[in-house]
């Protein structure tokens, strides 16, 4: 299957009609479109949900109250078949920023007044014509630091509003060649070999230059930050991360796809890891926690060029037994 113009549709009449929605009509438009089984799965402190009425009520209603005018400002949108249930099913995935004027309190974090940009991917299952299944992750503390708070210490990378792909081709509304596709997922899926492993043999850098362009961009979430070339990349993400954790799991993926030039995936979670040499400037705990990932890539040749990354890390420190929200709500404003 290589033509996901249906399944694209379904999502593009869902944004459409979800984004020119009057305030309270989020559940709605979500009933129209989702099954009566969906299943949605969110970050902290949302995690999972059951149905459009429970989406409508602790996620769209609450955001759109406090992001007011927004605007989805869509970077990639894309579909494929799932490599996970042996291409059985189809998913589609909208990635960019939710734009708006943050005049409303959200999670806490208090108002400023002015635009701010909420970073979200998404994967949504189609079957029949209905949305079976949601993954919606959105970088919260990215947010968090646009409001003039520090939800972590100083992170290793760059922080800033993220752009789209470079090539800026990643709106897939059209059929897109099936071999490009296959490419793409077959670079995504060596680089997970190699990832996984961590005993390749090879330097850090040497093993990522099996996979990935030397000009390589990753685009991290808050709290570690975007990254450029495979060496800055080694030096200010991947090799802290291996050194600060052991006892990796297996990857373990819902969903993974790609068309064209782009793929990604998602887990519930990706993969658990315990932290014993200290991450993103906190200490070792020593418990393992979740990682739940949405990563989205573009391939270029025969590497991987760009990556767009989300990570629940809020859910992650609440496991260690850090709670950032709360630590947020408690500090002073002007």
């Amino acid at each position: 299957m290589t033509d996901f113009s249906v399944e694209k549709q379904v999502i593009r009449n869902l944004y459409t009609d979800l984004d020119r929605s009057k305030a309270g009509q989020a559940g709605e438009v979500l009933a129209r479109y989702y099954a009566s089984n969906h299943i949605w799965r969110g970050y902290h402190p949302f995690h999972e949900q059951q149905g459009a009425e429970a989406v409508a009520d602790v996620f769209w209603t609450p955001l759109r109250g406090s992001l007011k005018n927004m605007q989805r400002r869509e970077d990639i949108f894309m579909a494929g078949a799932n490599a996970m249930d042996g291409f059985a099913s189809v998913w589609v995935v909208s990635m960019g920023h939710l734009m708006g004027l943050f005049d409303a309190p959200w999670l806490g974090i208090a108002p400023t007044g002015k635009m701010a940009f909420l970073r979200y991917c998404e994967f949504n299952k189609v079957e029949d014509g209905k949305v079976t299944e949601t993954a919606m992750y959105f970088d919260i503390p990215h947010l968090m630091m646009q409001a003039g708070l520090q939800p972590f210490p100083p992170q290793t990378a760059a922080h800033l509003v993220q752009p789209g792909p470079m090539t800026h081709d990643g709106l897939m509304f059209d059929p897109q060649p099936p071999e490009e596709g296959e490419k793409t997922l077959a670079t995504i899926n060596a680089m997970i070999s190699d990832l996984g492993q961590w005993k390749s043999g090879l330097s850090l850098e040497d093993e990522l230059r099996r996979t990935w362009a030397e000009d390589m961009i990753w685009w991290g979430p808050a709290g570690i930050g975007a990254t450029y070339t495979i060496e800055r990349y080694a030096k200010q993400h991947s090799g802290p991360f291996r050194a600060g954790f052991t006892d990796r799991s297996k990857t373990n993926h819902i969903c993974r796809l790609a068309e064209g030039s782009f793929g990604g995936f998602f887990g519930w979670p990706n993969f658990t890891a315990r932290p014993t040499g200290g991450f993103m400037g906190m200490p070792a705990t020593g418990k393992a926690g979740e990682f739940r990932v949405i990563d989205i890539y573009r391939r270029e040749g025969d590497k991987l060029a760009e990556n767009w990354i989300f990570i629940d890390l809020l859910h992650f420190w609440n496991q260690q037994g850090v709670d950032i929200l709360a630590r947020m709500a408690e500090v002073p404003r002007t």
